[in-house]
């Protein structure tokens, strides 16, 4: 079973209402159209034809510049010359009704000045507008039998004005919709390069550790069965430690891992033209002590970076410990906030202790578990 798929580009709920409310206000016409009705002869009815074809011209532009995609600017759908021919043509037109209706046919005027702003550049539309503006009014104090209206004048810019501010907030808001759609993609090509850093950073050591221990337990099974076990064991561990770390930073980053902050922390040094050496491998870090070690980690990154003043940061990672330290200010500058006692709490938690201490020059943040 097949099905049509809808038209993107088809005027749906709002816009094709905004197609009926522009064949409302066309109701302006039809007093010119029933005085060149009533006339009932050859001019009446060359004014019922040109009011009529005028009628069709104004609401084709009309239909052309809604029928296009939504979220795109505010237009011509025509080129400049087709443009320009379409305002010519209704000009061409409205004398014609005028000629043969009489004042009435001025009602044209407004018209012409919404359809230039939508066929014509802005400093064009605005142009013409003006012109046919004061020709309409010029034409109710010097045509005879015409009475002077100052209205026709007042509707025609108001009418312009109109249409050109709806034109500008439009394009406004399609730029300010772009604006947000190009944030929201680089801050998603942005999340997706750190991720994929992060996933690189995270298993690329791991595997490579894996790869060769598990070579080096293929060629110790007939050779040294002990240590092939061994070996084997150790592999299953690293194994473990990779797929938790794997998990941790799928699931969005709620959780720490030491790998991860590691990479991270390698990041904001650079940033802050900090030196950094840090540890190349966490293998040898027991799982359960990982996530406060990633803890600490940060912790001593964030102190660094916002009190040092330091130039060169280092980070020890051992079994039982994990230690950050600079050079420089010391103590006074390294920060005695929650950070370092939710780190308490959490290295508490494992029976570990946090040792802070000044060096000459810089600051030593200890994290030890026994």
């Amino acid at each position: 079973m097949s099905t049509t798929p809808v038209d993107a580009d088809r005027p749906t709920g709002p816009r094709r209402w905004g197609l009926m409310f522009a064949a409302i206000w066309l109701f302006y016409l039809l007093s010119p159209l029933a005085a060149a009705w009533d006339r009932q002869d050859l001019r009446g009815w060359i004014g019922v034809v040109a009011t009529l074809v005028f009628a069709a011209i104004y609401l084709t532009v009309f239909v052309a510049m809604r029928w296009r995609r939504t979220g795109m600017p505010f237009r011509s759908p025509l080129r400049a010359s087709q443009g320009l021919a379409v305002v010519l043509a209704l000009i061409v037109l409205a004398v014609i009704m005028s000629a043969t209706i009489g004042q009435k046919g001025d009602a044209a005027a407004v018209y012409i000045a919404v359809a230039c702003v939508m066929c014509l550049q802005t400093r064009w539309a605005w142009l013409v507008s003006i012109v046919v503006a004061l020709s309409a009014y010029a034409a109710t104090v010097w045509v005879p039998g015409w009475h002077r209206d100052e209205g026709i004048l007042f509707g025609t810019l108001v009418a312009t004005l109109a249409i050109w501010g709806i034109s500008q907030s439009i394009n406004r808001n399609t730029e300010v919709l772009a604006v947000r759609e190009e944030n929201a993609r680089l801050a998603l090509d942005d999340e997706r390069n750190r991720f994929a850093r992060d996933l690189h950073d995270i298993l690329g050591h791991s595997l490579t550790v894996i790869t060769v221990k598990a070579e080096l337990a293929n060629r110790l099974i007939d050779v040294d069965a002990d240590r092939a076990r061994a070996e084997l064991a150790d592999l299953e561990r690293l194994s473990r430690d990779a797929l938790s770390d794997v998990r941790r930073a799928v699931e969005g980053y709620r959780e720490l891992t030491l790998p991860g902050e590691l990479s991270r922390a390698r990041v904001a040094l650079s940033a802050a033209e900090i030196t950094a050496e840090l540890p190349n491998t966490t293998d040898d870090i027991p799982s359960d002590r990982r996530e406060l070690f990633a803890w600490a980690v940060r912790e001593g990154i964030t102190n660094v970076i916002r009190h040092s003043g330091a130039r060169r940061c280092t980070v020890v990672l051992r079994e039982h410990e994990v230690e950050v330290r600079d050079d420089g200010r010391g103590a006074e500058a390294a920060g005695v906030g929650n950070g370092l006692t939710g780190l308490r709490e959490r290295a508490a938690a494992l029976g570990g202790t946090v040792v802070t201490q000044s060096l000459s020059p810089g600051f030593s943040l200890r994290v030890v578990v026994p």
